[in-house]
């Protein structure tokens, strides 16, 4: 099975340091752990990745519609302006699933518009670290029906 990608943006390798309050005390790193754990629970194999560089978000993006791989994509602030990832992601043959860790319509209002929603299969915004849970759950039960 292609793992399904679970790609996060930029700044989010900053996690449990950059605005705690915001975003949590939770690392990138026990977040990946987190993912891992609930993959394994659903038999999923993931690939987690993490840049800060647009370029290599775009060429896994790439990747993924080459592979027909599923993604759950945290763009990070590329979320708001970012019609390139827009691009790469409106290419994909899998499904997406957008995921934000705050509350992205509570927030300022430059964020409060997705260029990666209206491509996406759905998003899940507020959660926390939940929100990629519910998002690897999501594509789990989408790709045991596919089968």
């Amino acid at each position: 099975m292609t793992p399904v990608l679970v790609l996060s943006g930029v700044n989010l390798g900053r996690l449990g340091k950059r605005e705690p309050a915001v975003y949590g005390h939770m690392t990138y790193a026990q977040l990946v752990a987190e993912v891992e754990r609930t993959a394994a629970e659903l038999a999923v194999a993931v690939d987690c990745r993490q840049t800060d560089d647009e370029a290599t978000m775009i060429g896994w993006l790439h990747e993924a519609a080459d592979t027909g791989a599923a993604v759950v994509l945290n763009p990070g602030a590329w979320t708001h302006y970012s019609y390139a990832l827009r691009d790469a992601a409106a290419a994909l043959t899998g499904p997406l699933i957008e995921v934000h860790l705050s509350q992205v319509a509570a927030r300022e209002p430059f964020r409060h518009v997705s260029v990666i929603g209206p491509v996406a299969t759905g998003t899940i915004t507020g959660l926390g670290a939940e929100s990629y849970l519910l998002a690897l759950r999501a594509l789990a039960s989408r790709l045991s029906k596919s089968v």
